[in-house]
């Protein structure tokens, strides 16, 4: 079965990331784009909030006025996260988590208490991942919108100052969950609480401050690098005009691993294969030289005449190139040969 097939559009779902500090408007955004992909789609199903901050107490009105039922789970247990996908994605036009930090935070906890740590180790990584990996690839495939919010955290790198020294400075942004998760939304938005500054922009009359939202990221590259102030549905609708509702949604194929590359048995573990050949090789050299033990001209030429009958061949080194198989059936000639040889040298 051919690997590449031609290319079609097959992301029937969004997928978003909203990030920010307290306060800057990552819940309410949330809301105003479930609200209007709700209506978009002209769905009658509920829009599912996976709660670990209360903040959905403060939507209820809203999505009152704008008839649609709104179901709450308020859990920060990681296991509760991909038990959440799977009801969403069953029952749900549309699963807003909020706000998914807790969740990595809960997850690394459970596991310093299931294992006594009063910190994590280096080697305690990778279980963690593997664990929290289930989560990416039910987000990217599963068949139901998601809107993911996460708080934001700084970013620091080292620079050395004009005296030499090395000082740590802020050079951005990021998602305050696990390293990688931050790439995964199509869509990732950055919300941040800033002055009131241009009377002319959306604003609030009285408003202080206004709620701007910076996109990150957009794989349609539609919004890319754009600013909106107070943002509403509209705003992001480009992105999600682009997706291929009602499609067949295919984030990423999690039906086929690498296992086989590493059993034991597989012809395609490179290292067991390496290893088997190493032993093969051993062994056709132990019964050479058991056969003939001497040093002799004549008892190298007989080696080098066996290896050459068997393998066409008079290079040891050529051996590594030839498969096990080969191999084996090699050091089966050179075995049936030796009782004639040794007969005809008695003679």
């Amino acid at each position: 079965m051919a690997l590449f097939k031609k290319a079609e559009n097959q992301m029937a779902y969004l997928k978003a990331g909203i990030m920010g500090f307290a306060g800057s408007g990552k819940t309410y955004t949330a809301a105003l784009m479930a609200e209007g992909i709700h209506k978009r789609i002209k769905s009658r199903k509920p829009v599912y909030f996976l709660d670990t901050e209360t903040g959905s107490d403060f939507l209820v009105p809203m999505f009152k006025k704008w008839k649609i039922d709104l179901l709450v789970s308020k859990s920060r247990a990681f296991k509760d996260l991909l038990e959440a996908v799977k009801e969403a994605e069953k029952d749900s036009a549309l699963l807003i988590i909020d706000s998914i930090s807790h969740f990595w935070k809960e997850i690394m906890d459970s596991y310093q208490k299931a294992h006594n740590r009063k910190r994590l180790l280096f080697q305690d990584w990778m279980p963690i991942k593997g664990q929290w990996a289930r989560f990416t690839d039910a987000y990217l495939n599963s068949q139901v919108h998601i809107i993911m919010n996460g708080r934001a955290g700084f970013e620091y790198d080292y620079f050395t100052d004009e005296s030499g020294a090395k000082q740590l400075e802020k050079t951005g942004t990021k998602m305050k969950v696990e390293t990688e998760m931050g790439y995964e939304p199509s869509l990732l938005v950055e919300m941040v609480k800033e002055r009131v500054g241009d009377p002319n922009k959306r604003t609030i009359e009285g408003q202080l401050w206004n709620h701007t939202a910076y996109v990150l990221k957009d794989r349609t590259s539609m919004l890319e690098g754009k600013k909106f102030i107070n943002p509403m549905f509209e705003d992001f609708k480009p992105h999600f005009d682009f997706l291929n509702i009602g499609g067949t949604h295919v984030g990423v194929d999690t039906s086929k691993d690498s296992t086989h590359l590493f059993e034991k048995d597989s012809d395609e573990n490179f290292y067991e294969m390496r290893k088997q050949k190493t032993i093969l090789m051993e062994e056709i050299q132990g019964d050479l030289v058991s056969a003939f033990p001497g040093q002799s001209a004549a008892d190298k030429k007989i080696k080098a005449d066996l290896i050459d009958i068997a393998f066409a061949t008079r290079s040891w080194t050529k051996l590594e190139e030839y498969s096990i198989q080969r191999l084996k059936e090699g050091r089966q000639k050179i075995k049936e040969a030796i009782p004639d040889i040794k007969a005809g040298i008695a003679q």
